[in-house]
């Protein structure tokens, strides 16, 4: 394809009477083709899954719980797979099965939290015409009681751990979960001020590396740059022997936390006036990057993407400066580099195997969400 574009740009230059056309018409040619080349990596992924990645009842890797079958549906209608689509019908039917009596909708319940919030972001997706009203509500009512802050004796917001979730519920709350929290919220049209995500917030701005009225924990001005990290710990560890710290003790900022984390601030409803925000996007531009995961390398790079996508697109940005000064078309960016890494069968697959990456059906979830964000209509 790019030896075709290449071929049509020249004769355009070429040809008497059309010099003061033929850059715009090779800028259309070539805007065209990324569009069908994206177009192409998107449909060559769903193929994927529906020929390999979903299993006969109808999920996909349900030896990891019904979370990854939801972010699969959610990935598959975000890039236009219709909801009477076979394989949407049939990932519904057995997702449905994981609803609980209390409301949640998750597997042995190691990890309800996380699979709720998913699950609300797909039956969200799918439910124009209603269908899932009651699934919603009461899953929405029980994420909503699994926040730090909310069960009993642990109101006290000087709790560091205040307004966090973890996979569980309140046990040892982390900025990925939290973020999750938010985002399911958010699916259910819960507004910036609302109680359970201004709650979040406080969490969150304490998963920040910036010393401030918001965060004044031990860790905040130890590195002080405006990225996030994943975990608030409240027992000492030997900076020597954990490389998530700094030798001083401090927690080091990574980028799929840092995507998270500004996510998190924008639909809290900050502004870029706010210090957080702003800490946030210089800490973006300083490390940005589309071939790793900053901070972590290779591991958790398809979360990261997802991340990475997700934040940008729900901040309305178009562009990332980064610490060269360099603008960057990161919708561009990442297209590419997601088409660089996609398999012959159309699937990704991180050969990191941390954090179940190297579980083709995740990763490819992961790069189709991504991707959902890369389209012209979401500018």
């Amino acid at each position: 394809m790019k030896a075709a574009r290449i071929g049509l740009t020249t004769l355009l230059l070429l040809t008497p009477g059309f010099a003061a056309t033929a850059h715009a018409q090779a800028a259309a040619v070539e805007a065209a083709a990324e569009t069908a080349d994206r177009a192409a990596v998107i449909a060559d992924g769903i193929e994927y899954l529906r020929t390999a990645g979903q299993a006969a009842d109808g999920t996909f890797t349900i030896q990891a719980g019904p979370g990854l079958t939801a972010l699969a549906l959610t990935a598959l209608l975000r890039n236009d797979v219709p909801l009477d689509d076979p394989m949407v019908v049939k990932g519904f039917k057995a997702l449905e099965g994981f609803v609980k009596p209390d409301g949640g909708i998750y597997g042995n319940g190691r990890i309800k939290n996380y699979e709720t919030c998913v699950a609300i972001l797909a039956f969200t997706e799918a439910n124009a015409d209603k269908r899932y009203d009651k699934i919603i509500a009461d899953a929405n009512k029980f994420v909503r009681g699994l926040q730090y802050g909310v069960a009993a004796g642990q109101e006290d917001q000087s709790n560091v751990w205040y307004g966090g979730v973890g996979y569980g519920g309140p046990e040892r709350p982390d900025l990925s979960n939290t973020s999750y929290l938010i985002d399911a919220l958010k699916a259910v049209d819960a507004p910036d001020d609302d109680e359970a995500i201004q709650r979040a917030l406080v969490f969150v701005s304490r998963c920040q590396n910036l010393k401030s009225e918001y965060n004044e924990t031990e860790f905040a001005g130890k590195v002080n740059d405006g990225g996030f990290f994943y975990v608030i710990p409240t027992e000492k560890v030997d900076p020597s022997e954990d490389e998530s710290y700094t030798a001083d003790g401090g927690l080091r900022s990574y980028g799929s936390m840092t995507y998270a984390g500004f996510k998190s601030l924008v639909y809290a409803g900050l502004t870029k006036e706010d210090p957080r925000v702003k800490a946030a996007l210089e800490w973006i531009g300083k490390n940005y990057s589309v071939t790793e995961n900053p901070g972590q390398g290779s591991a958790g790079l398809y979360y990261y993407y997802n991340t990475f996508g997700s934040a940008l697109d729900a901040a309305n940005l178009d562009a990332v400066v980064d610490a060269a000064g360099k603008s960057h078309d990161w919708r561009a960016d990442l297209t590419a580099a997601l088409a660089k890494q996609q398999n012959d069968d159309g699937s990704w697959a991180n050969a990191n195997r941390q954090w179940f990456e190297n579980d083709k059906n995740l990763a490819t979830s992961f790069a189709l969400l991504a991707l959902s964000h890369c389209n012209d209509e979401t500018k």
